[in-house]
């Protein structure tokens, strides 16, 4: 029997952080209990509408679409709850919303007021609000009786007999006390009563985790009092329960059905909506796919596919298998109704590339259509690459086509915002994405607000396998975790903490957008789907997340922001500087300096194979041809990695080769016998067992699912069909377990090809033009201290010369320049110039507009020239500093130590030059710049030494610039056996961690932490001239190595080396001054000087260095002898001292013995 009562206020989980009801677990609550509808009631949204209507319908049980909203009038603000009766009071209700989200404060309540209400009322049904803060409650409970009531007119006359007088009794005092004034409203005003339950959690057992929640989303702690409390009250009631509880008011449980058989509409699913696509005059959509299409294939073919030396008869054999592929593929397109989504696509990617905007050359399944080939929406030949346009829109399957386009990640906005100026900014928003509370997160959350000890909680947390790619569960790890039994079995606390994380893990925390989703609709949006504004995007944002938003009819598309296509497009423009034009689409693929440098594994900066593990796979396959990038960029993730080895052994042995039937050898030639791709599944299929491309996409589907059903009838069709090409039913059956086991990490060719693309014109750019790439590399990363530092090392091994900053020369980004200071000169030696954007806490904003102010007159001549055009902007006391320690102010002043004490002066100066300016008053010495310079008066101090110096141009760059701490060493740290920070990093990728290390470098960073027992331990960062590294100090080691840990002076720490689920750590075992360890080595330095000239400075520096026990050599030539001379005495020869030895004029070499 169904039960005589309908819940018409829920809020579900995408009342974020406010309810624990999971619309799943509510589809069952209402279908168990038998009652015949249910409202979902979200605290302004409708997020889950759709999932909502769906779960009902799918139980048998009406949906209804609501959600609460707040009314706002001249005495304040309060909730009501409104219901969709139907089509218009749907759109009705998603406007409200919509406009309340969007117009409203980025920090305050979203609302709408009387005016904006009764514009939308149609169709709409209203709940007057309950006593906690609803719109007419909460005045009726504290004594506002005359307003409650006002309110309730106000709201008759907009609603037109849709008002109902809200009455709840979840055991609250201030419901006890609005009830019978309520009550009496309705009575009065002739106003309906209806009951409502404001269900938050779905048993009463669930009102701790549910409070443990909302303490979560607040930010306060369960023991406070002062904060937002819901009644145990607050579950999911029966219908009975609910009945019971009214039975002195039966009509107000009446009127829940009553109010259900009004409401007649459901969040609905639509087939794909697109915007039409203005084509021309009386031109159908599908024609004007046709004509672009041709015309493109044609001017592709004749630009990238035909050579010069074919006539008509050659070109017409080469063009017949494209357009033949093309008329297949346009009938298909045609067929599905997609013709306007690739004019859409086509459309604002050629927009992009007229504005020059760099555009990817594709990504995804959708590289595999020669008809996206043809209209620039993919820069690859599909025939040419083997690419298939069934694994992108297969025609027995129908579903939507999906491009995912790579923007210049600077301008992807520009595209976006040609997008809603053509189709309307009402009709394009991105789309809304749910963060929710994964396992470790709300451990730790719910220890927070519990107040139990943070390392209690964080090493019960850590005992949760971290696995980003696939999440472990609470509940999984109860059942694979020994230690987090055990905590939970000894500890009733952890047993309470485990226990209420589990009820809250997956719920949802937070909204936020979707990184690259976009949607674009043929009327306002709001008419189809609800809308949210992101505080952290300008644009509007769909309240249904991507799966539902599709399902609603929206059709998505995906604008990425690709950051090395910005590389690419500044590397060019460097090299047109030297008037080289590079045309990326045109260059060769089979460069002989690009696979020598891959095959060296000199990949730093190139896209996608980068990464030290990479870069060994590399040096052993030897790369020499383009489809070789293609298989590394697919076999290089967890899983195809195990086939490396085999692929690479192929590759340089052909013998090795092998096919599980000769019909698979055009099929997997390429590939040395070695099933890659998801494509060559669908081959397989096709030339063993008579599959159509489409039909094998389905199977490749099939197996990747691995449902049992779907397997065992794709099997019987593929031996039969095996059996029907002459191939035995027990070698089908086995190739066909073979291809499914591979099929689950088979990877998409399409993809795969578009990314190597891109990988591989990084690569010619470093290549050929290593000097531009670096410096557009550099560039890309600016505010990215520790990428800049692995440049710099690049830079120095390839002995490209950086140039430091500098307000005379460099510019807010980096630039490249001639070698030399005569840029009419050799042209041919190249450097990078250093950004002064790039200078910590000065702002690349504020450079821009200091050397526009430079190169709007000449270079500064002098500081008091510098001070009188220094913008406001970049004149604060940190932004000079910096620009001082890092060097930028030499050109003026050389002595950075001078400078810096006198900071204060020099910015006073400028305030006063720029007041003297504005108020158009003449400066003291008119245009007498010498004068000017000469009136500075600098208090004088000695500059510092160059450690000190290094330190501080450290601190301003957040690398090492001009020279390392460690360069003085030489060949030392060799003999010390040290590893340096890149090296071990390759070891690691490269599944080779040594257990115990010594490394050398210099402090850059420390945090000391206090462990629950007490004892101290700190995290050590530290820098080398390869890149950093950190290492923790425990308490044993820190305090032994206090000392040495305050001090500038660079270290060697002897560690052990721990590979965990987070990642590695090392383990400091012991620490000593590097100048100790290279000093117990009894190394020594031969130094080669002209004449004797040097002798005397040499024999200051090293008695300043003092005394220890390495010797020293002098070599220079007398009447054309070679003569050695040992100094006696043994010397310290710090890492310091070697580097000022180099600097003493007549010194030509210094080297280890």
């Amino acid at each position: 029997m169904p039960t005589n009562f309908v819940h018409l206020r829920l809020h579900t989980a995408y009342s974020l952080a406010e309810s624990t009801l999971r619309i799943k677990n509510l589809a069952r609550l209402v279908s168990e209990d038998a009652q015949p509808a249910a409202a979902i009631t979200d605290t302004n949204n409708m997020f889950g509408a759709l999932e909502f209507s769906k779960a009902m319908v799918n139980v048998g049980v009406q949906p209804i679409m609501g959600a609460q909203l707040n009314i706002t009038d001249s005495q304040g603000t309060g909730e009501v709850v409104l219901l969709a009766q139907n089509e218009t009071g749907y759109v009705n209700l998603s406007h409200l919303l919509s406009d309340a989200l969007l117009n409203s404060e980025a920090n305050a309540n979203p609302h709408c007021n009387f005016d904006a209400l009764a514009a939308r009322s149609e169709g709409l049904i209203l709940l007057s609000g309950g006593v906690m803060d609803g719109f007419v409650g909460l005045p009726a409970s504290d004594g506002r009786q005359s307003l409650a009531k006002s309110r309730l007119q106000a709201l008759n006359t907009i609603m037109q007999g849709r008002v109902y007088i809200e009455l709840q009794r979840h055991g609250l005092g201030a419901e006890q006390v609005a009830e019978p004034i309520l009550v009496a409203l309705a009575d009065n005003l002739d106003l309906p009563l209806v009951a409502t339950n404001d269900c938050r959690f779905d048993s009463p057992k669930m009102a701790g985790p549910h409070d443990a929640l909302i303490c979560i989303g607040t930010g306060r702690k369960v023991s406070e009092e002062n904060r937002i409390k819901y009644s145990p009250n607050h579950y999911f009631k029966s219908g009975k329960q609910m009945t019971d509880l009214f039975v002195d008011i039966p009509e107000a449980i009446a009127n829940t059905v009553t109010i259900a058989k009004r409401c007649s509409y459901m969040s609905p699913e639509r087939a794909p909506i697109l915007p039409a696509f203005t084509a021309g005059t009386d031109v159908t959509e599908d024609v004007a796919l046709a004509r672009q299409a041709e015309d493109g294939l044609a001017h592709r073919l004749e630009r990238y596919v035909y050579s010069d030396d074919m006539d008509a008869a050659a070109k017409a054999d080469i063009a017949k298998p494209y357009q033949d592929r093309l008329a297949f593929e346009l009938g298909v397109i045609n067929q599905m109704g997609f013709p306007g989504y690739f004019l859409i696509v086509a459309d604002f990617i050629q927009w992009a590339k007229n504005a020059a905007i760099p555009v990817g050359p594709g990504r995804g399944s959708g590289a595999g259509s020669v008809v996206a080939w043809a209209l620039s929406i993919t820069d690859l030949d599909p025939l040419r690459w083997g690419l298939l346009f069934e694994r992108f829109l297969n025609p027995e399957r129908v579903s939507m086509p999906d491009f995912d386009i790579d923007f210049c990640q600077d301008r992807r906005d520009e595209v976006i915002t040609y997008v809603q100026e053509k189709y309307g900014k009402d009709r394009v928003a991105q789309i809304i994405t749910f963060g929710s509370l994964q396992a470790r997160a709300a451990l730790r959350d719910v220890g927070r607000v519990l107040e139990m000890p943070y390392g209690q909680v964080d090493r019960i947390a850590k005992l949760i396998p971290n696995n980003p790619a696939n999440p472990t569960t609470i509940a999984q790890a109860l059942e694979s975790e020994a230690d987090l039994r055990a905590e939970r079995n000894q500890d009733e606390q952890v047993a309470d903490l485990i226990d209420m994380s589990l009820s809250l893990e997956g719920l949802y925390r937070h909204a936020s957008t979707h990184a690259a989703g976009l949607v674009i609709g043929d009327r306002p949006l709001a008419d189809l789907v609800p809308l949210y504004r992101d505080p952290r995007s300008d644009m509007p944002v769909t309240q249904f997340n991507m799966k539902w938003v599709e399902q609603a009819g929206l059709v998505k598309f995906d604008f990425l922001g690709l950051k090395t296509l910005t590389v690419l497009q500044r590397a060019v423009e460097f090299i047109a500087q030297r008037g080289i034009e590079i045309n990326l689409d045109a260059i060769p693929l089979d460069d002989i300096k690009t696979f020598e440098m891959l095959s060296a594994g000199d990949t730093v900066g190139v896209f996608q194979l980068e990464s030290a593990g990479m870069r060994d796979v590399l040096r052993g396959l030897k790369p020499d041809r383009f489809e070789d990038i293609i298989a590394v960029v697919a076999l290089y993730r967890p899983g195809p990695m195990e086939n490396i080895p085999d692929y690479v052994a192929r590759k340089h042995d052909p013998s090795q080769i092998t096919y599980m039937h000769p019909d698979l050898e055009p099929v997997l030639n390429e590939t040395y016998g070695i099933m890659i791709y998801q494509e060559q599944v669908q081959q397989a299929a096709q030339v063993l067992a008579g599959y159509t491309l489409g039909a094998a996409d389905i199977l490749r589907r099939a197996m990747g699912k691995k449902i049992k059903a779907e397997m065992d009838a794709q099997r019987a069709t593929f031996v039969n069909g095996a059996v029907d090409n002459a191939i035995s039913e027990k070698l089908a059956s086995d190739i066909f377990d073979t291809i499914a086991a591979f099929a689950g990490y088979g990877f998409n060719k399409s993809h795969a090809a578009a990314y190597a693309l891109v990988s591989y014109q990084t690569a010619y750019l470093k290549a050929n033009y290593p000097v531009e790439f670096l410096a557009a590399s550099m560039a890309l990363d600016a505010g990215n201290t520790e990428k800049l530092a692995v440049f710099r090392q690049e830079c120095q091994q390839k002995g490209i010369t950086i140039k430091p900053p500098c307000v005379n020369h460099s510019f807010a980004g980096f630039r490249v320049e001639p070698d030399n200071n005569h840029p009419e000169s050799d042209n041919d030696k190249l450097a990078i110039r250093y950004a002064l954007g790039a200078i910590k806490n000065v702002g690349a904003e504020a450079m821009a507009r200091l050397t526009e102010k430079r190169d709007a007159g000449s270079k500064f001549e002098h500081l008091m020239d510098f001070l009188e055009r220094l913008p406001r902007d970049a004149s604060n006391r940190r932004q000079m500093e910096n620009l001082v320690r890092a060097g930028a102010l030499d050109c003026l002043h050389a002595n950075r130590h001078e400078l810096l004490n006198n900071i204060d002066y020099l910015l006073a100066h400028a305030e006063t030059l720029r007041r003297d300016k504005e108020s158009n008053q003449n400066n003291l010495f008119g245009d007498d710049t010498d004068s000017m310079a000469s009136s500075l008066r600098l208090t004088p101090c000695e500059d510092w030494v160059p450690m000190d110096r290094l330190k501080e141009e450290f601190d301003a760059l957040g690398l090492y610039l001009s020279a390392h701490p460690l360069d003085g060493y030489g060949n030392q740290l060799a003999k010390l056996r040290i590893i340096t920070a890149s090296e071990l990093n390759r070891q690691i990728e490269a599944g080779r961690p040594p257990q115990r290390v010594n490394l050398a470098g210099s402090i850059t960073g420390k945090q000391v932490r206090v462990s629950q027992r007490g004892n101290k331990f700190a995290f050590v960062q530290f820098t080398d001239q390869t890149g950093v590294f950190e290492t923790t100090f425990f308490s044993d080691v820190l305090s032994n190595s206090s000392d040495l840990l305050n001090d500038d002076k660079p270290l060697l720490v002897s560690a052990n080396l721990k590979v965990e689920e987070n990642g590695p750590r090392l383990l400091a075992a012991r620490v000593q001054l590097l100048d100790d360890a290279v000093a117990a080595w009894h190394g020594g330095v031969g130094l080669w000087i002209r004449d004797d000239k040097p002798l005397e400075q040499l024999k200051s520096a090293l008695r300043d260095d003092g005394p220890g026990k390495a010797e020293v050599k002098l070599h220079f030539t007398v009447d054309g002898h070679d003569v050695r001379v040992a100094l006696a005495g043994r010397f310290k020869l710090s890492g310091e001292l070697r580097q000022n030895l180099r600097r003493i004029p007549g010194v030509l070499e210094v080297r280890d013995l």
